[in-house]
């Protein structure tokens, strides 16, 4: 029901502010912009985001089957098994969709964004046949999708390079600061979720992995504090497609050494890609259309205005507030808030407080309509209990964490 109200409220508010604008200032372009709105979203949906998605997902589906032919799948799920365990009670032990799961995690830390759609998708499919109540998310989906909205990444390796599109001294100065920010944001939705499921997390296994996650996090902090921003940027790149394609040979070599028919068990897998992709159209076009007619409406602009206002009041430090524009963005629309960042950055330069706020608050969050759309679309679930305001919980945390950060490094 949640989703309903928000959609809804997207639509009618926008109806009333662009009236609002058309009475009393005038504004004859208004609805006409919205409504061009309506239609470049609903292209949007299917050309730029879906049709392109369902060759990516053709190939990785199919590869995923191999890979569960050849046991790899399992194999991850034996190792993660422990802690994912007691994380997600509702899934078996050694289960496909725990290996799923942290091949999706995984891509999304290396930045590997194409291939952790298709391996995040797969993980919900298989979350899927496990739940009771199939139009209902399950507890375990709504783990995962916040799990994953926390967006949790080692290297911003596309903010860094804008920054160095636009001259900044240092790009890869705001990196650090970044992964700190999501990487609470992931350990507190993660607490969170954890609370309102009743989920026991002082438990020797649940604390030995995140010591250990944190541990690795803190030596790849360290090694790459050490190295030049060239150097970082080609530690990254090559680091991330190197790990994708040794899962590529691995999937392939370990279903030749249980001869496994490769191509058949590839085609067989590799036919839900399509099917997939299409499936998820009438949920995406729903709500990227819902955002662009809230965003065009100059809904958001007053939003954003009124907090200024608010927290001017206070009278606390507002610097911050001039890059809240990306902060309130980022989980309505990843490309809206890219934009949005590139301009903080045009106007107040790439290595200004605001500019590089700006950047980490596009770091410290991730999409959340757009996921519980394309995620809880794919498998058809229409009742996504809490998992919104969950969330869109873990982005607020990434945006503190971002601005306590943002003023300890920048300020």
């Amino acid at each position: 029901m949640a989703l309903n109200y928000i959609w809804v409220a997207f639509f009618v508010i926008a109806f009333l502010v662009a009236l609002a604008k058309l009475i009393f200032l005038g504004d004859t372009e208004i609805f006409k912009i919205i409504v061009e709105g309506l239609f470049d979203s609903s292209k949007v949906a299917v050309m730029d985001i879906a049709l392109p998605l369902a060759g990516v997902m053709t190939f990785f589906l199919g590869l995923l089957n191999v890979g569960e032919k050849a046991g790899a799948i399992n194999f991850l799920a034996r190792i993660i098994g422990p802690f994912f365990n007691k994380l997600f009670p509702e899934v078996p032990k050694n289960h496909p969709a725990n290996g799923q799961m942290i091949m999706n995690f995984s891509a999304n830390m290396l930045g590997l964004d194409n291939a952790a759609t298709p391996f995040g998708l797969k993980a919900m499919a298989s979350l899927q046949e496990l739940n009771p109540r199939k139009d209902t998310a399950s507890n375990a989906q709504i783990m995962f999708l916040v799990l994953h909205t926390s967006g949790l990444t080692i290297i911003p390796l596309s903010i860094m390079a804008q920054r160095a599109i636009l001259g900044a001294k240092d790009p890869s100065d705001i990196f650090i600061p970044c992964l700190i920010a999501t990487y609470v944001a992931t350990v507190v939705s993660m607490i969170t979720v954890a609370i309102k499921q009743r989920i026991n997390l002082i438990d020797k296994t649940v604390i030995g992995w995140l010591c250990g996650v944190t541990g690795l996090i803190g030596l790849a902090l360290w090694f790459l504090s050490t190295k030049t921003k060239e150097e970082v940027e080609v530690i990254s790149k090559v680091t991330g497609n190197l790990v994708l394609m040794l899962i590529v040979v691995s999937f392939l070599l370990g279903a030749m050494r249980k001869k496994v028919n490769i191509f058949d068990a590839f085609i067989e897998g590799a036919k839900g890609g399509f099917e997939t992709s299409v499936r998820i159209i009438p949920y995406l076009a729903g709500l990227l259309v819902a955002i662009s007619a809230f965003r065009n409406s100059g809904a958001m602009d007053y939003v954003i205005d009124g907090l200024k206002y608010v927290f001017a009041l206070t009278g606390m430090n507002t610097e911050f507030t001039d890059a809240l524009p990306v902060a309130l963005m980022r989980p309505l629309s990843g490309s809206g808030s890219r934009a949005l960042m590139i301009d903080a950055m045009k106007q107040f330069g790439p290595d200004s407080f605001v500019g590089r706020l700006a950047c980490m608050f596009q770091g410290a969050a991730d999409t959340t309509f757009y996921i519980v759309a394309l995620y809880f679309g794919s498998v058809g679930i229409r009742n996504s209990r809490y998992a919104i305001p969950y969330g869109l919980f873990a982005d607020f945390v990434g945006v503190m964490a971002g601005i306590a950060l943002g003023y300890f490094f920048f300020h």
